[in-house]
Formats: C-alpha cells, structure tokens, sequence
C-alpha cells in the first residue's frame, strides 16, 4: 500500500525520487518523504502530497544516493513526524519501511528500557534504532541483524551515512522491485516508479536481501549466504504508464476494455474442438476431470469477480465452485481437499491476504493457480500455475479492465473443465461465439457513455444508494456497489433482490435510490416484480437490463445493454456501472484515481 523508491547513480537523487513517488501516488498515501546521502545524511518529510513534499524541500538537498517513501497509515496518525524515511537518534541511519511489524509494541518496549527515544507512533521507528545499534562491521550485517529481531512483512530500503556507495534493501511478504539502468540503479515497491527510466528488473524473492551500488546489485539470504538472482528485461511500454489525453486513469482504463478483453482471448480459444487453450495452467486432460470442487480467493473486487466465476464454472462444467474472501480464509483453518483447485485472484499479483492464503494452501498441499495481472509478481511466483490477464498496466485504484479480464479467465477456465466433463462440443462453440463477441459489446456499451453521465448524476445527489440483483446478477450488483462508494463516497449496499422483503425494504424511500440488474434470463418476471415493490415505496430506479425486456409500468430508468450468452452476460452488465460511479465521482469534483483511505496493492493484512 506505501511506496518505496531508492537512486543511486552520477545524478542528483531527489529529484528522481519525487518524480517515482508521483507515480506510485495511486498506491494511496497520507504523507511523503525522502532521504538523501551526499555530505552527510540529509531529510526531508511531511503529511500531504509529494508535490508539497517537493514544495519544501531545501535548495541544497543534494546527494547521490536516496529514498523515498509514501505512507499509508497504520501506525499512528498521519503527521509529518510519522512520514517515513525514520531515522535513529544520531541522524546516521535513515529507512522507509512497507508492510508491519507484529512484535514492534515489545521491540519499542525494549529500546526505551536501553534509553532510545522514539520520536514516532510508528511500527517502522525501529528498524532505524536497530540498524544503528548493530555491531556488524557491514551494512549488510547491521540490517540482517536488525531484522533478525523483527517478526512481521516488510520491504525494506537502508541508507547508512558510514556506507555512502550503497543501499540495502529486503523483501518479506511486501514486494521489491531493483531496477537497472546505465551507470545507475533503481529500488522500488511497484513498476510504475521504474518503467520511464528501465525496465530491466529483479523481483527479490521473500527473505532475500540485496546490496545496490551505482554499477549493480548482488542478493543474499539474511543470513547472509549469496542467491543468484538475475535482472530481465520486460516487454513494457512505460506509454502504458501515463493517463495521456484522458482525465484520468480510471476513464482511461474503463476505456481501453475492448482491447484488453481481445489482448486477453487472443491465441486461448479452440474453435475446432470448442475448448479453451490454457496451458499456463499446468494440468493435463485427466488432471483437470479429477477436480472435484473449485474455491476461488480474492479480495474486494477480485472476490466479487470470483462470485461470478464460481457461477460460470458451476453452471459449464457442473462441478461445485464457490468463491471466499481470501482475507478470512486463512484464520478459519480451512480444510485443503486433494481433489480441490484453488484460484487465487489478484490485480498486483501482490494482495498481502490472497498471498497468504495461497501459501496456506500449499503449506497443507493444496494445488493453487492464479489469476495475476502483473508478470513476476509473488502470487504469479507462488501458485502451482496460472493465466496471465493481459490487461497491461491498471493504475487506477478502482480496478476496471483488469477485472472484465478477471472474469474472461474465469470463462476460458469454466469452459476448458467444462469440455473435459459432459459440455458438448456445440455448447463450447457457442460460448467461444459469445467472447468472440464480446470486445465489440463492451464498445457498445461505453459508446452511450454520454446517456449514462447524466444518470450518474442524479445518483450522485443520494447520500444511500442500494444495488440489487439475482443469481448471476447478485455478484453484478456487489461490484456496481463497491464501485460506486470506492470513488464517489457515497454509501452503497447491495442484497439479492430476493432479499429485499426480508429486511432492506424498510429503508426504500424517495431519497434512496436502486440500482437494478435485470438480465434476461429465467428469473426476469420475479426481478421485475421487486421493482414494483420498490416503485411502489416511491424509490427511484435504474435498471440495467437487454433490450425488449419488458418492465411493465415502473417508473424507472432503463440502461439496455448488449445480449450475449447468459452465462457470459454478467461482465456486460457490469460495464455501465462502471460509468455510473466514474461520473457520479467526476460529478461530486472528487480524485477518481486516488480514493481517500484506499491503495491499489493492499500489502498489510
């Protein structure tokens, strides 16, 4: 969730580090800061944006070396003394930390018993006083000690004013990234702070450390024994980086979905045997029909998602499937079944819960496969196998196509398990026709962008808002809910519309509006016999639904979207509220791209 930058090289660090902080601005933050080690170990951090972290800073901050770092509160307020770089008494050691430190309360306690003062409320204070602390004769050995110490997740940068040529860094369950340049070398916790200037990188592994100098970088194990950790190169346009002629990011990426959903499909469809081409899956044809239960694990949108593709794959290769969020899984001692696959569904590749859960099922021998969007990322890295997503680089915190991809996965996985068991070859056609399809639809559906915005505003007026749907539309209208509060702030709920009688009516009235997933499907008549319930209590309605879908007289605005294939007509229903909660937040004046409180890649529990 924080973020993480570090330069070392012939130029000047701050500027570089400010710039690398900006673009993992849509992490989510509340304070920013930097370091810089030239003539001696100099500071700089306050609460607010790193545009006026740049504002403050002095005109001779100079140094070749530095980090960077922006904080998502955890421990303590956000203040300027909380914002990271922390530093220890003397002012020689300088660290940014992400993650948590679990036994930080014990190891403040003892620090105060020996006489530091800890200026911070925070968790990470302390790794500064134990790197200083320490009698290794190497800042490798002083960090390795110090964190020997510590118990909890953690990406780790380590300025020393005694070892001006070098940053340390370390990696446990809170991604690292070292990035290779000319003469010059780069540290970061996301891509997005690397691409413009190199995108020859390192992932560091989980209990692996590095050295990086201007002219490269070595790895090694805490307990300081080499690994052989290698840089490649990544097919990334750092284009992809930049919101260009949009507004912003979300608008951009909400945008781009017919290209990514062709980018997705393309090469993984078998027209002749009416399948799906999956072998990053790493399971053969009588490893596939011995899967007895599916489980899928994600968090936030990427569990909602799950929902639907628990539906597709019960519905196409009748095998029970269910979807849970994977930041509950773990803490239930789930029982891990042999003959159980395990889908772990993930943006960053990087969500600290999914990662958790992925590592307790293999713990207890489960096999996993992910669905990860971000090539070498620690889920792509942990599971058994995987589908990459294809989406290209998703920088909005609201994630959008990275999703509609999400669900295209779940699709392509139903229908491969779905042929190795009893669905006909003509059904998997006919479902290949539907996402053939599909690209071209989503472009139908944002091509009445225009008509949506002025729905998106009347929303906009509601301080509550409910989304209901049924069945296949239920897992809709949680995603159109989460959307909705993520950027506009405004508080939305979503039920079964089944549900509706059984308690939520009660709070329908004129100030509250519904959002209504209506597809055509076996259960439209009882869909559109709520909708006279709500009508009836003076609640005003949208309805998204297909065309010639007949709603009787309720008074309601319809938002008609393109047929598919039922199974498939979920991610279409789907896109329009999308496009209600970017407008109803572009309406509300608000910072789409960086929701207050929230991150993109979520890397504390």
């Amino acid at each position: 969730m924080c973020g993480i930058v570090g330069y070392i090289g012939a130029q000047q660090a701050a500027p570089l580090l400010l710039e690398g902080l900006a673009r993992l601005e849509h992490r989510g933050y509340d304070s920013a800061g930097v370091a810089v080690l030239g003539t001696g170990l100099k500071t700089s951090k306050r609460a607010g944006r790193v545009r006026d972290l740049g504002e403050q800073l002095p005109k001779r901050f100079t140094g070749r070396a530095g980090i960077g770092h922006t904080r998502w509160a955890t421990h303590g307020p956000a203040n300027d003394v909380n914002a990271h770089p922390h530093t220890d008494g003397k002012g020689e050691v300088a660290i940014v930390h992400n993650g948590i430190f679990d036994n930080a309360s014990a190891l403040r306690a003892r620090l105060a018993d020996d006489g530091v003062d800890l200026v911070s409320d925070t968790d990470s204070e302390v790794l500064a006083h134990l790197v200083a602390r320490s009698e290794a004769p190497t800042l490798e050995g002083k960090v390795a000690d110090a964190l020997s110490a510590i118990e909890g997740t953690y990406g780790v940068a380590v300025l020393h004013a005694d070892f001006p040529g070098r940053i340390v860094v370390a990696r446990n369950g809170s991604p690292l990234i070292i990035g290779v340049g000319e003469k010059e070398m780069h540290v970061a916790s996301d891509l997005a702070a690397l691409v413009r200037y190199t995108t020859t990188v390192a992932h560091l592994e989980d209990g692996e450390m590095a050295t990086v100098t201007a002219t490269g970088f070595t790895t090694f194990r805490q307990d300081l024994s080499t690994t052989d950790r290698r840089a490649t190169t990544l097919d990334i346009d750092p284009a992809a980086y930049e919101a260009g002629v949009h507004e912003s990011f979300m608008r951009k990426e909400i945008l781009e979905q017919p290209d990514s959903a062709r980018a997705m499909l393309r090469g993984r469809l078998d027209e002749r045997f009416g399948s799906a081409h999956l072998g990053g899956l790493n399971l053969d044809a009588r490893e596939l029909r011995a899967i007895r239960r599916v489980k899928i694990l994600g968090c936030g949108s990427a569990y909602y998602v799950g929902e639907m593709g628990a539906s597709l794959i019960e519905e196409l290769a009748r095998v029970p499937a269910d979807a849970e969020p994977a930041s509950e899984f773990r803490y239930r001692n789930p029982i891990i079944e042999p003959d159980t696959l395990y889908v772990a569904v993930s943006q960053s590749g990087e969500t600290v819960d999914t990662l958790l859960a992925v590592q307790e099922v293999r713990r207890k021998g489960g096999r996993v496969v992910g669905l990860v969007n971000v090539v070498g990322s620690a889920i792509a890295r942990e599971c058994d196998g995987g589908i990459y997503l294809h989406a290209g680089p998703e920088v909005a915190v609201a994630s959008t196509k990275a999703l509609t991809n999400m669900f295209l996965g779940f699709a392509l996985v139903a229908l491969q398990l779905g042929r190795v068991r009893d669905l006909s070859i003509a059904d998997g056609r006919r479902l290949i026709g539907g996402l053939e399809r599909l690209p071209a639809q989503i472009g139908e559906v944002l091509a009445v962008e225009e008509e949506l915005r002025e729905v998106a505003h009347r929303l906009a007026a509601a301080e509550s808002l409910f989304f209901v749907g049924r069945v296949r539309g239920f897992p809709v209208a949680r995603e159109g809910a989460q959307k909705f509060k993520e950027v506009s702030y405004r508080h939305a709920e979503a039920y079964p519309t089944s549900e509706l009688k059984h308690g939520p009516l009660a709070l329908i009235e004129e100030s509250v509006p519904t959002v209504a997933v209506v597809p055509d499907d076996e259960l439209t008549d009882r869909n559109v016999a709520a909708l006279h319930e709500i009508a009836a209590r003076r609640g005003p309605l949208v309805v998204v639904t297909h065309p010639g879908v007949d709603l009787g007289d309720v008074a309601a605005t319809r938002i008609d979207v393109p047929r598919n294939e039922r199974e498939l007509d979920p991610i279409l229903l789907t896109i329009p509220l999308q496009l209600l909660a970017y407008h109803a937040a572009e309406h509300l004046g608000l910072d789409i791209d960086k929701p207050r409180n929230l991150a993109k890649s979520v890397t504390v529990e």
